[in-house]
């Protein structure tokens, strides 16, 4: 018996109608990921199921530890069938999960595989999975068009040179593949050696020396230039915690020299605050003067096991929500920038469910009639990006601001298998509204509520991130 059916996660006739005809066929803006522009470019062709599903994947990883996997299995020298194995052994032990979810939607969507994948499984969907990856129809951007992706937003570091983005708008590839400027290592000042090798290579593509505060920040504005000639619409910041420590310029510059050129032992938390808010009000000034989309990604505690990070590197799935204080800095961070009337269209991510609420009242601070949603409660992030999640951000949204201008999901995804998310997220939003409908708490309007639908799975984001032209 199938477990991924037409009605998965639909509870209810209003929920089947809304999804079915409001919201599967619905194309998909991507605006936020970690995929590989390299893998577009060259339009890669998968060997096995590990390299499109596991190779980037920290959520299968993070699952595959707290089920007792070795480390050579999961990000070790072990061969690629038997890491597949061993997640396909994980699977079973996933159950309530989201991860369960994904992975048999995922099977079915790009292998028509129903077969629940464990131990016993595993094998024979690893050699039809590998058959089917072989033909052409599984290449890259045959796997972008069958998903009907029109654009995506993959997460660059400003030093990057994008030629890979460069090279699919050269040869004419109709799905826009577009850059994010990530400016996060501009401010990373407690590892004062990498952040001195990062304003290097930062002088070095600006043919420029970084010798002062001034001059990094010109250096930004002319990648900034840059990636706005390449299809650039959107920043994006990794941030614990907004910053709103406004002191003056010449604390800015006492901050850089003291920094930089130099292997400092003791970092002052004030000095990280100092320098990252006057990087970050400059890239908003930047943003709001091109048009672009600020995007804040608040609350993460990161790479928590120093042993792992060691040995494996950063981002392998051993981070957590954190309980930092969010409501007083960010209203100070997006106060300051209205008042300059550069504050530029935002979007709120809290990694922290508790912050619903705060995000979502925050949001409503700063619309100036300008752009419908100007600043968006964005959604369900990392940790709460699965139904539950979902619901309570929908919810609150609802309750808070205006649910009709959310601009939906994205995947924040490593893995070219992971676009059934919009699926996943359609799903839920069509179950939630479908049970409103039926209790009679919203109106049984197709025009009405399925025009709201369709509009958060594609249209809003559409008009909002000004992406896709036609």
């Amino acid at each position: 018996m199938a477990f991924i059916t037409d009605d998965f996660l639909l509870s209810t006739t209003a929920a089947r109608r809304l999804y079915h005809t409001f919201a599967k066929d619905e194309p998909i803006i991507d605006y936020h990921n970690h995929l590989p522009p390299k893998d577009i470019a060259e339009d890669r062709q998968f060997k096995n199921i590990h390299e499109i599903w596991l190779e980037g994947d920290h959520y299968k990883w993070r699952a595959m530890r707290c089920n007792g996997i070795p480390e050579r299995l999961i990000t070790g020298n072990a061969t690629a069938r038997d890491k597949f194995l061993a997640w396909a052994a994980t699977v079973p032990q996933t159950l309530r999960n989201p991860l369960y979810h994904w992975t048999h939607i995922e099977l079915k969507r790009y292998f028509g595989i129903d077969t629940l994948l464990n131990e016993k499984t595993g094998p024979e969907i690893w050699e039809q999975t590998e058959a089917a990856l072989a033909k052409p129809e599984m290449s890259v951007r045959n796997i972008l068009r069958t998903q009907k992706v029109r654009a995506l937003c993959t997460t660059d570091d400003p030093t990057d040179d994008l030629s890979w983005h460069q090279k699919c708008a050269a040869d004419g590839f109709e799905i826009g593949v577009y850059p994010t400027f990530r400016p996060d290592k501009a401010f990373a000042i407690s590892d004062s050696n990498t952040w001195n090798a990062w304003c290097d290579k930062l002088g070095a593509v600006t043919n420029m020396d970084i010798n002062s505060f001034d001059k990094l920040l010109t250096a930004l504005e002319k990648r900034h230039d840059f990636f706005h000639s390449v299809g650039c619409r959107l920043s994006d910041h990794g941030l614990t915690h907004a910053f709103a420590n406004f002191d003056s310029s010449k604390s800015t510059q006492r901050i850089f020299d003291r920094y930089r050129g130099s292997n400092v032992r003791k970092i002052y938390q004030e000095d990280i605050e100092t320098l990252a808010t006057h990087v970050m009000m400059h890239v908003g000034r930047l943003n709001a003067k091109k048009g672009w989309t600020m995007q804040l990604h608040l609350g993460a505690v990161r790479n928590n096991n120093t042993r792992l990070a060691r040995e494996i590197g950063a981002d392998v799935g051993c981070d957590s929500i954190g309980d930092y204080s969010q409501a007083e800095n960010l209203s100070r961070f997006l106060d300051a920038l209205d008042n300059e009337n550069a504050l530029p269209k935002t979007v709120l991510y809290n990694v922290n469910p508790a912050d619903n609420y705060v995000f979502g009242t925050m949001a409503g601070n700063f619309a100036d009639g300008t752009t419908p949603g100007k600043v968006q409660f964005g959604s369900g992030w990392w940790f709460v990006d699965q139904k539950e999640g979902m619901e309570w951000q929908i919810n609150a949204l609802s309750n808070l601001g205006l649910l009709s201008r959310f601009i939906g999901m994205l995947t924040d995804s490593r893995s070219f298998m992971s676009f059934p998310r919009h699926e996943y997220f359609r799903r839920t939003l069509c179950n939630l509204l479908g049970n409103d409908v039926e209790a009679g708490l919203l109106p049984n309007d197709d025009v009405l509520v399925g025009g709201m639908v369709r509009n958060i799975c594609y249209s809003n984001a559409k008009s909002y991130l000004d992406l896709v032209k036609s």
